[in-house]
């Protein structure tokens, strides 16, 4: 059964692709918590994945350059901390600004609002800080659009001109973009109507 379980793993693991960071609880439909662990247990072993923290996982990609497993991603480690804990979490705004590629910084810590309750996380690259917040705007949204609306009130009313809006039109897809319209109809006004203006020209631009 452990073998016929960690196939199964296996199966949903390559289906995500590299650099997936999960947690047993993803594979809760395959097998009893025990079991899963059982089988990462051999998965790590093998060096198929990789640990990065008690109860969190990663299937790496491999850097030719270094001959070596690639470094996580900061925000999919957060993502699956939050999911292991039942939190919503919003990248706070200088870090938002950085997911959506409108600063080059890397943070010295990956900082997030969380309506759970505040930690701190270290992992081998560096530290993972929640910071427990209740911003009603935003943790109804959909996680591209609280990224969207963190990112664009961070930026201020002045600082989103027209070279803000075309490198967010490239960041976002026209889904994500269409949804943002219905989701952050109660966003501040500003914040709002910057979207509009967004998902409008970029309508255009697939007309």
């Amino acid at each position: 059964m452990t073998i016929n379980t960690t196939k199964r793993i296996l199966q949903r693991i390559y289906g995500h692709g590299r650099g997936w960071v999960f947690i047993p609880k993803d594979f809760l439909d395959i097998a009893s918590n025990a079991a899963l662990r059982q089988s990462l247990s051999r998965l790590k072993k093998q060096g198929t994945i990789r640990r990065l923290m008690q109860g969190v996982y990663d299937y790496p990609f491999f850097s030719t350059l270094l001959s070596a497993p690639s470094s996580p991603d900061p925000d999919a480690i957060a993502r699956a901390i939050a999911r292991a804990n039942g939190w919503t979490i919003l990248p706070t705004g200088d870090l938002s600004l950085n997911l959506v590629g409108l600063s080059t910084q890397v943070p010295a810590q990956y900082q997030y609002f969380s309506d759970g309750p505040s930690k701190r996380y270290a992992w081998q690259g560096g530290t993972l800080v929640f910071r427990h917040r209740t911003n009603k705007e935003t943790t109804v949204l959909s996680p591209r659009t609280a990224l969207l609306v963190q990112a664009l009130k961070r930026l201020g009313e002045s600082g989103t001109d027209t070279a803000v809006m075309v490198a967010l039109r490239k960041k976002f897809s026209k889904q994500e973009l269409n949804l943002a319209l219905k989701e952050a109809r109660y966003a501040t006004s500003w914040v709002y109507n910057a979207i509009k203006q967004i998902a409008a020209d970029e309508m255009m631009l697939h007309a």
